[in-house]
């Protein structure tokens, strides 16, 4: 007859060991030291010259702006990206390095264009890219994922 294991002994016959060198790690446990999250976002990740800044919406003192246009929500998203960069070592829109825009309403990225463009008129515009989404909290149509540098 055949040879019968317990569920145990072949869990442990097939288990394997990762093998992670803890010098590419290192960097990114001080980081995450220094992250302070806010609901599921993340603000800040440590003192690296990085910031990350997730989840901005067009909302003022908490309440969002769903109910006004795409190009004026983008702007509010816009004003508190300058204020998180501005809170963040003084930094600006010129460090900035990659912008993402999530839109429930991917066509309405040519209506956020001039916004965009007016709002990074005096420096060279940083890439972006743009992301339908099915939905974003608070019934906001639209939401930006930033990545700036101290350089």
């Amino acid at each position: 007859m055949g040879q019968q294991t317990t569920e145990i002994e072949s869990e442990s016959k097939h288990e394997s060991k990762m093998n992670i060198d803890p010098a590419l790690s290192e960097e990114s446990k001080r980081q995450r030291e220094g992250t302070s999250n806010i609901g599921a976002f993340g603000k800040r990740t440590g003192s690296s010259d990085l910031r990350f800044f997730e989840g901005i919406l067009p909302e003022i003192d908490g309440q969002v702006l769903s109910d006004r246009s795409i190009e004026e929500q983008f702007s509010t998203a816009l004003d508190n990206l300058e204020s998180a960069l501005a809170d963040n070592r003084n930094a600006t829109f010129g460090d900035v390095m990659k912008l993402e825009i999530q839109l429930t309403e991917p066509s309405a990225a040519e209506a956020i264009d001039h916004v965009y463009e007016s709002r990074f008129d005096d420096i060279e515009l940083p890439p972006r890219t743009v992301v339908g989404v099915c939905s974003l909290p608070g019934g906001a149509d639209v939401q930006l994922d930033v990545i700036a540098a101290e350089e």
